[in-house]
């Protein structure tokens, strides 16, 4: 069993508030949730009941501090046929490593994106509301987003469109129908940032 946490930054109070860091750090500075300074530095640290208490002033779940999911790959689903979208999250839920998160539009996406921070999104080319290139392009654009990876999906891109959403900052590109033992394996390896395609 892992030891429990019991000090956090500011980056994973937020993962578990679910809300931004800026938003955690005006809170800190503001005194409405307690927490110290690293002395010598600017970091700033929350201890486990300060942030409980925060939690619940301003009825946020708990959820996310009594299973301590930190640690685990982030991974958002954009995809709007549902039959895929329960199979990736059934799969990688199962496994144990992933937190997931799913949304059928590119709208839903971007307010996904912003809330949860993946690590990694898988984006089907073909939405409804607009193409692949497009968000990845929006995402790849906002510096908050530099550390999230792309993993574009589709059946029906020709290898031109393929390039060009690889230029447009897409990590990789899997084509379906795919094998998800191979999906999981590469989430893995984009996630962790082993060059993509290495033997």
């Amino acid at each position: 069993m892992e030891k429990m946490k019991n000090l956090f930054t500011t980056g994973e109070a937020a993962e578990i508030c679910n809300i931004s860091q800026q938003t955690i750090i005006r809170c800190f500075d503001s005194g409405k949730l307690d927490g110290f300074r690293v002395p010598g530095s600017r970091f700033r640290r929350i201890p486990r009941d300060s942030l409980v208490r925060f939690m619940k002033e301003n009825s946020i779940p708990l959820d996310n501090l009594t299973h301590d999911r930190l640690g685990k790959i982030k991974i958002l689903i954009v995809d709007d046929d549902p039959e895929i979208v329960e199979l990736m999250v059934d799969v990688l839920n199962r496994d144990g490593r992933f937190e997931v998160r799913t949304a059928t539009s590119g709208y839903d996406a971007g307010l996904v994106t912003q809330q949860f921070m993946p690590d990694v999104i898988i984006l089907d080319y073909m939405l409804p509301d607009v193409n692949g290139n497009i968000v990845c392009q929006t995402i790849k654009r906002n510096p908050d987003y530099a550390g999230i990876r792309i993993v574009i999906v589709s059946g029906v891109v020709n290898q031109d469109e393929i390039e060009g959403l690889l230029q447009a900052g897409a990590a990789d590109f899997m084509k379906k129908p795919f094998d998800i033992a191979k999906l999981v394996d590469r989430l893995i390896e984009v996630a962790t940032g082993e060059p993509v395609g290495a033997a």
